[in-house]
């Protein structure tokens, strides 16, 4: 199990919460910040820091944002637009720093202003 990143994180991006977690498994898209479900703790230290309630469990993600859970997933596991190979599980985010890439959910997503 897992905590995810849902649809409210995009284009905030506060990182409150990569501050809070303890085992650097949170990673930086982007439009959106992605956790990795391998590398996670279950700790739950990210979630009541979420300035916008972006970060659920698993298992209590509204029906709304349950694409999010795999879609939190496909960061790591898929090869993403710009990238030569998935990113894996690179043992912790800040090694990596900003990625500049999101899954095609999150980027698909309209930005603020425009009409969607």
């Amino acid at each position: 199990m897992t905590y995810v990143i849902g649809e409210p994180c995009i284009d905030v991006m506060d990182r409150a919460c990569v501050d809070e977690c303890p085992v650097d498994c949170i990673y930086e898209g982007e439009r959106a910040l992605y956790i990795h479900p391998d590398e996670c703790v279950d700790c739950g230290a990210c979630e009541p820091v979420c300035p916008v309630e972006a970060i659920y469990y698993e298992d209590d993600l509204p029906k709304a944002l349950e694409p999010y859970r795999e879609d939190n997933e496909r960061f790591f596991t898929e090869t993403l637009p710009g990238r030569d190979e998935p990113l894996g599980t690179p043992g912790g985010a800040s090694k990596l720093g900003p990625l500049g890439v999101d899954t095609p959910l999150v980027a698909s997503h309209p930005k603020p202003g425009e009409d969607g």
